[in-house]
């Protein structure tokens, strides 16, 4: 498949989890990737590499709007323009709301969604020049819905619905579209830890704590995949959702139906 065939996309939070699988999915379309993220980047690039793409990488710190205008300017001088945008680098921390920390509070803010408006607000100009983007805002269930312990991770993600609509709304007569995708429960390795403290502490199989700790939120009983995610991402890049703009489109197993 080559349907992205000289396209760039950056993923932010790329060196792992949806953030890599979103750039692998990407790369099988034949877009060159700009890797971004702070976990193994060379086991990344080389995962990416395989499917015969340009493959570079910055190392920009998402907190830092510095960093981020660097990141879309040497994007754009490495590989001559900025296609393809993928907001997906996050952080969390769970506390009630009285004992949450005014610094991690910050820190998501700045990382889950101030980095969102400050990449848009440097990629867009190229974009419209072109007349042609993807803006593809990596979201959450909890954009549309809210669980406690989680305000700063909640109103982040909320803020980045509403930038994904004013964005759209404003590209609306362009051929650039921004839409945002809402994950439910995703099986990464920091809930496979959750999913093995369970069923030590409950004494159930693996399988059987998969199970209790996803039905708690999500009907179908299944995790969504990352490559799913993705799968959804290679879809609002392409000719067939260039009228798809402003959504918020949830993979939730049922979440939000509830």
């Amino acid at each position: 498949m080559s349907s992205l065939k000289g396209k760039t996309a950056l993923v932010t939070g790329s060196t792992s989890g949806i953030g890599l699988a979103m750039a692998i999915a990407l790369a099988k379309q034949g877009a060159n990737i700009m890797v971004n993220g702070f976990g193994e980047k060379d086991a990344a690039i080389s995962a990416i590499k395989a499917f015969g793409v340009e493959v570079d990488y910055h190392g920009a710190d998402m907190s830092k709007p510095v960093q981020i205008q660097d990141l879309i300017q040497q994007t754009e001088k490495r590989f001559g323009s900025l296609d393809i945008l993928v907001n997906n680098a996050g952080i969390q921390y769970v506390a009630n709301i009285e004992d949450f920390p005014a610094d991690q509070w910050d820190a998501i803010i700045a990382i889950n969604l101030s980095s969102a408006f400050h990449t848009i607000h440097h990629a867009l100009p190229g974009m419209k020049k072109r007349n042609w983007g993807r803006i593809i805002n990596i979201a959450s269930v909890h954009g549309l819905v809210a669980s406690s312990q989680k305000a700063a991770y909640v109103a982040a993600k909320h803020g980045i619905v509403g930038l994904t609509k004013v964005t759209a709304l404003e590209t609306a007569k362009t051929g650039v579209t921004c839409n945002a995708i809402c994950p439910g429960w995703v099986l990464t390795p920091l809930v496979q830890k959750q999913v093995d403290a369970r069923a030590e502490r409950e004494g159930m199989t693996n399988e059987e704590a998969k199970i209790a700790l996803v039905s708690e939120k999500q009907p179908s009983g299944e995790f969504v995949t990352p490559e799913q995610l993705a799968a959804l991402a290679v879809f609002l890049c392409g000719p067939d959702a260039s009228e798809v703009r402003g959504v918020a489109w949830n993979m939730d197993g049922g979440w939000t139906a509830q």
